[in-house]
């Protein structure tokens, strides 16, 4: 083992038994379900913000965009408006009015913001399918996450892909099932600065080395792949035109991700949230922008197989093997940010919203607790099998979960909070139809990847629940 690797392997290490220390001394804090899936409500600024952050850019993010700007180009540059357009949604639009109507409504999850109070009409029916969505999109989403932390250790150690997905899966379950809510949020937030660092490091390390040679610009236009330096990849203007609303379309899908902005219902107070939001949105500013740049310079200095590991290989030729250990888990915090608020909400559709055995609110809050722990394992010991088995590309898998839920709560959620209640048979028909159309063009050759995948199932849904909504009507009325 070289020096660089035993740095990194040092460095790792010291990493998750940090993790694995936040988990064990939040842990005291679980007393209710409230605690231990919202943090009692009293999150501050700065967690709130880089958690929810880090949370909704997994290793999509890191690998995924940096991959895709090094496999096809300039035209990865609409991923930045998508994203950061979603970070100013989420944050501008959302995050005030759920927080207000989580702490009006009491609720706990967002399945139970959609679900209503007890003896609302259709309770049982979306608080079931709701959770089954959010089953089935997590599920496939936390796979490829831990796949993801394969590909790091098949990369820079000398494991094989089977042990390193065990290794990481473990890691990210044991603190997530010692500390719930507050493990997750605090690991996330330390998670959340070392991606920010790594994503503003590299990309200037490798936009100056490129810049001493050819120079930046110039080297991207000198690439020999055809379309590479278009912002619509050398397409006619129509289809140009479809790839680019395909790409923006992605920002739709932020409203739509419980395990994102179950954080608004957690903040403390509105003075919290005013600072959460300026603190995110330069996260996001310095990430998005930080990846794309990696990628483009990095096909201009080094070739690699899988596009998707061209931040490790970077990492490895440009940095000394401390400052590249560091680097490198902040890729790891990436998958392991996601995948940790992702299995609280996997675990809390099942134990509260699903109400398996008794409703969560009727039981004592430790055996809530320790049952939510138990589906955090089961649900890792089955993504693991996903993950050793299932396809390898994280940015395809990630996008069309992502879409899903997407396409299943944003527009039932923009509406509840920009409009009004919505009735709960169109409410029910709405995150049906948005999640089982995004499934379907996920499926169908001839519309996966393209504009009609990220745009239509949400506007599809949008409309069905804004002709539901009961104040549009009063007015009409």
């Amino acid at each position: 083992m070289d020096e660089y690797t035993q740095v990194l392997l040092y460095t790792l290490i010291f990493y998750k038994i940090v993790l694995i220390g936040i988990g064990i001394l939040a842990s005291s804090r679980n007393k209710s379900s409230t605690d231990f899936y919202l943090g009692g409500r009293t999150l501050g600024p700065v967690v709130a913000a880089v958690s929810a952050s880090a949370s909704s850019s997994s290793a999509w993010t890191l690998l995924g965009v940096s991959g895709y700007a090094y496999l096809y180009g300039v035209s990865a540059v609409w991923i930045f408006p998508a994203c950061v357009g979603g970070f100013l949604v989420n944050w501008y639009v959302v995050a005030p009015r759920l927080q207000r109507l989580g702490r009006e409504t009491e609720a706990v999850t967002l399945t139970e913001v959609f679900a209503g109070k007890e003896g609302s009409p259709y309770r049982r029916a979306i608080a079931t399918s709701a959770s089954l969505i959010i089953l089935f999109s997590l599920f496939l989403y936390i796979a490829a996450q831990i796949q993801a932390s394969g590909k790091l250790f098949e990369t820079n150690f000398e494991l094989d892909f089977t042990q390193s997905v065990l290794i990481g899966s473990a890691i990210i379950a044991l603190y997530t099932m010692l500390g719930g809510f507050w493990a997750v949020s605090l690991t996330d937030t330390l998670q959340g600065f070392i991606m920010a660092i790594a994503s503003i490091v590299l990309p200037i390390k490798v936009f100056l080395a490129v810049e001493l040679g050819s120079g930046f610009f110039e080297g991207v236009s000198q690439v020999p792949v055809e379309g590479y330096s278009s912002f619509i990849r050398n397409m006619p203007l129509g289809a140009g035109i479809g790839f680019v609303i395909g790409l923006l379309g992605i920002g739709l899908g932020y409203p739509g991700q419980p395990h994102v902005v179950n954080r608004f219902m957690a903040l403390r107070d509105e003075k919290a949230l005013c600072s959460a939001q300026k603190i995110a949105i330069g996260w996001g500013v310095c990430v998005y922008a930080g990846m794309i740049v990696l990628g483009l310079g990095g096909r201009i200095l080094f070739s690699v197989e899988d596009p998707e590991t061209i931040m490790f290989i970077a990492t490895k030729e440009l940095f000394s093997p401390v400052v590249g250990g560091i680097i490198i888990a902040g890729v790891l915090s990436a998958i392991m940010s996601t995948a940790d608020s992702q299995l609280l909400v996997a675990a809390s559709a099942i134990t509260y919203d699903m109400n398996l055995g008794k409703p969560a609110k009727s039981v004592s809050p430790e055996k809530t607790v320790w049952q939510a722990r138990l589906v955090v394992l089961l649900l890792s010991l089955g993504a693991v099998g996903a993950a050793l088995y299932g396809s390898r590309e994280i940015f395809s898998r990630v996008l069309s979960a992502w879409n899903a839920m997407g396409a299943a709560f944003g527009p039932i959620l923009l509406i509840r909070l920009l409009i009004g209640p919505i009735k709960p048979r169109f409410l029910l028909i709405a995150m049906i139809s948005g999640f089982v159309l995004s499934v379907a063009a996920n499926n169908i050759p001839a519309i996966d990847k393209t504009a009609w995948e990220t745009i239509g199932p949400f506007f599809i849904a949008l409309a069905i629940a804004y002709t539901g909504c009961e104040r549009k009507q009063e007015e009409v009325n």
